[in-house]
């Protein structure tokens, strides 16, 4: 007579991550569609996104365009030139409250501890979610350079290294949309996380060079202004947009190696907030 023996069935844990770059990327790569087609899915959040920007566009360029002169340039429409590529920065980097609000929605919700009992990688979550953030960003960058176009601002060296300031906005918006997913995830609600996202942001975009040189500020705010990873990418953009003017800024080493400066402070900014931000999310949801 056959005996039947059971066999022995391990406790259930924690699900096994597997680990390595291949698995972390396609773990990302289903995190990304994800957040894309819950964006899809809401087409007025897109929209809206869209129309506030356009609206920054029109005002500078119509309010304040022929107001403010720009050092060492004699036409009076220069600041339509000049102010465009703040306005573009202010822009990429405004989403970071978006980013931060989603999570903490996720975290609400208790997604993010759905997510935490897959196995899959631990900072493909906020990756997949920074990543379709950065898609949206750059679709509403297709606009605003489009209205920009429309009322007058041009790039001015061409088109390869237009694109190339572009770039480094957008690499800025994504570097400072990991500091909006650690802002999400050390707040309890999706509103605080949009005011905490974007109380930090207003004194860096003014206090820089995006809407006005700073030559009317206090020698140490001045510092500040040209120091400001915000001042870096707009600075370089100009540069590459070939904006007349730019070139009279400041002695500074930023101000001086703008594009350098603008890469340096998108890959620290990445490196110390995407660690951070996946150390905080382990904690968080645990």
């Amino acid at each position: 007579m056959a005996v039947l023996t059971k066999t022995p069935v391990a406790p259930a844990g924690a699900p096994v991550v597997r680990g390595g770059l291949a698995q972390s990327a396609r773990d990302s790569i289903v995190m990304t569609r994800r957040n894309l087609i819950r964006m899809m899915r809401i087409p007025e959040m897109i929209i809206f996104g869209m129309i506030q920007p356009v609206m920054f566009v029109l005002m500078f360029a119509y309010v304040f365009g022929g107001a403010i002169g720009i050092p060492g340039v004699e036409d009076k429409n220069a600041y339509r030139d000049y102010v465009m590529a703040g306005i573009f920065a202010q822009t990429v980097t405004f989403a970071t409250a978006g980013a931060g609000a989603g999570i903490a929605e996720d975290m609400h919700k208790g997604l993010m501890d759905r997510f935490r009992s897959l196995p899959m990688s631990r900072g493909a979550v906020l990756t997949g979610r920074t990543i379709a953030d950065a898609v949206q960003t750059a679709l509403t960058m297709v606009v605003m350079v489009m209205c920009a176009l429309i009322v007058g601002w041009r790039m001015h060296d061409g088109l390869l290294k237009g694109l190339g300031g572009l770039a480094l906005l957008l690499l800025l918006g994504y570097a400072f949309s990991w500091i909006g997913a650690l802002i999400g995830l050390s707040v309890r609600t999706p509103e605080a996380a949009t005011s905490g996202g974007l109380i930090w942001l207003f004194p860096l975009s003014f206090l820089s060079i995006a809407f006005a040189p700073p030559t009317t500020l206090p020698t140490f705010l001045q510092h500040i202004a040209y120091w400001n990873p915000f001042s870096a990418t707009v600075q370089a953009a100009r540069v590459l947009f070939g904006t007349p003017g730019a070139d009279a800024v400041s002695d500074a080493w930023p101000m001086q190696h703008p594009v350098w400066a603008s890469l340096l402070w998108s890959v620290v900014i990445i490196g110390i907030f995407r660690t951070w931000s996946v150390r905080k999310y382990r904690s968080a949801v645990s």
